[in-house]
């Protein structure tokens, strides 16, 4: 019997403090409280590299016909800055937005746009305003191009050049799955002759869609995903009242 008290104890301090990290672990888990997704707030589009709003300016302004809130961007500097400073940006406007009345915003990222977006919601907490994101060829994973540019660029490739080589580490820090409850569709084209490879696009745990494998016949390039006429429609559905799904048919234009 002496010896089986010791065990017995043993067993439960054991059991106790599995228990216990169980709970921690929950805790960790636990990803907090999130918008309500019935409930549309305002839309911030972010611009690519460079900070040219006029592609995301027209869909935009689809967006308002649409009877939505939508603002683009202005990025600090050209655009070639560091995407830290463009996530800083994203976030005072994100503030703003809700402190002003919006139950919550929809963020749209073009290209590096989705890079700062992600950037966002790893450093700024992001998903606690953020209903719903979209990006559309964003270099999530670096592009080669970025790449021969930190590398044998010099002075033409600036801070946000070298930021979005592959393997930096400012990639590297954002390189992980989404937090749990925000619904996020990464869409690109097969065509991007920027993003290489276009699969760079893909996100662990978004909904990952290449325009392609339900429109075949699409031929568009990079510089034409904020006005092409099925991705607009697949952003329009993406960020309305009812929940975010995949996508599975080309939508009628």
């Amino acid at each position: 019997m002496r010896y089986l008290l010791p065990a017995v104890a043993g067993a439960v301090v054991l059991l106790l403090l599995t228990l216990a990290g169980v709970r921690l672990l929950g805790a960790a888990d636990d990803d907090g409280p999130r918008p309500d997704q019935a409930r549309p707030g305002t839309v911030l589009l972010v611009p690519g590299y460079g900070g040219n709003r006029a592609g995301l300016s027209r869909l935009a302004d689809r967006l308002r016909a649409e009877g939505r809130t939508a603002t683009v961007l202005t990025l600090p500097g050209d655009g070639t800055g560091r995407l830290e400073e463009q996530a800083d940006l994203l976030d005072s406007a994100a503030r703003q937005a809700v402190t002003a009345g919006a139950p919550s915003v929809d963020v749209i990222g073009y290209s590096a746009g989705g890079v700062v977006t992600r950037l966002w919601v790893e450093r700024h907490d992001g998903a606690e305003v953020a209903r719903r994101v979209v990006s559309l060829g964003s270099p999530l994973h670096g592009t080669r191009l970025a790449g021969l540019g930190a590398r044998f660029g010099g002075a033409q490739c600036p801070q946000a050049c070298q930021e979005l080589a592959p393997g930096s580490d400012l990639l590297d820090s954002i390189d992980g799955a989404l937090p749990g409850g925000l619904p996020w569709l990464s869409i690109w084209t097969e065509n991007d002759e920027t993003v290489q490879p276009p699969d760079s696009a893909r996100l662990d745990g978004a909904v990952n869609l290449p325009l392609q494998s339900i429109c075949p016949a699409a031929r568009t390039a990079h510089s034409e995903l904020p006005t092409d006429p099925y991705v607009t429609a697949l952003v329009l559905d993406a960020l309305g009242a009812e929940p975010l799904s995949e996508p599975r048919t080309c939508p009628a234009v």
